[in-house]
């Protein structure tokens, strides 16, 4: 089985490692991530200027540093590399839970292998300062490949806490939030700006959140049509009544 590894940290993440020697357990591994940090870049690719790769190995194992984003190094190591069986990203520094889904290059790198019609699976634990001790999460991140290996899905996305007691399949929190637009001033005098988001609700149970805020390790499996019926459906009927009206 050949197994691509990427992230949204950079090639240098600690998280990227700790991915990578799990997945050797279950075949011929290449590490193809960005060179410096791309977080938050979302489904982002570059087409306004040539991609260029360097060989970095990784802890023994092959692997590239790329000058583009998480999206840009499954596209390129899919392309070199040609045949893929299984693409993971992460371990990425931060939780990826509910909205977060939307603008994560964890998950856009997991994305861009289900576009090519490979199996992927992102990973994400918690960030405060310091990575969490990987060698308590290991074990699960080999079930959780041994388990979607066996019984593939093509998307998943896994959130795990610090010290998990278990594994549940969640749906993806949907929240909504406070935003706010910060001001402030660099050390030049010069004007800047933090945004900052605030839940408005606690986390439903069955949801990713609920799963982390409880400390099981959350499995969401999504899709890429984000068509939703319910509302096409409703529209539809009313464009029929409409016609039927006139």
């Amino acid at each position: 089985m050949r197994i691509l590894v990427s992230n949204d940290d950079g090639i240098y993440s600690p998280g990227i490692r700790a991915l990578a020697e799990v997945a050797k357990e279950f075949g011929e591994v290449r590490v193809v991530a960005p060179d410096v940090e791309q977080s938050a870049m979302g489904h982002a690719i570059t087409i306004s200027r040539p991609l260029t790769y360097h060989a970095t190995a990784i802890n023994g194992l092959e692997g590239y540093r790329v000058n583009g984003t998480p999206a840009d190094c499954v596209a390129l190591g899919a392309h070199l590399w040609q045949e893929v069986d299984l693409v993971l990203s992460g371990i990425n520094l931060g939780l990826n839970l509910g909205h977060n889904v939307w603008h994560s290059g964890t998950v856009a790198a997991a994305k861009q292998a289900a576009f090519l019609d490979i199996q992927a699976i992102a990973f994400s634990a918690p960030y405060e300062g310091t990575p969490p001790d990987y060698e308590v999460l290991k074990p699960f991140v080999k079930d959780i490949i041994a388990r979607l290996i066996e019984d593939p899905l093509p998307l998943v996305n896994v959130n795990l806490p610090y010290n998990p007691k278990g594994v549940r399949w969640t749906r993806q929190s949907v929240r909504h939030y406070e935003g706010s637009v910060v001001p402030g001033e660099d050390p030049m005098g010069r004007s800047h700006f933090w945004f900052a988001a605030y839940p408005r609700t606690g986390a439903e149970k069955g949801t990713d959140r609920w799963a982390i805020e409880h400390d099981y390790v959350s499995l969401t499996p999504l899709r890429l049509d984000l068509t939703d019926e319910g509302l096409l459906a409703d529209a539809v009927t009313k464009a029929k009544e409409a016609q039927v009206g006139k």
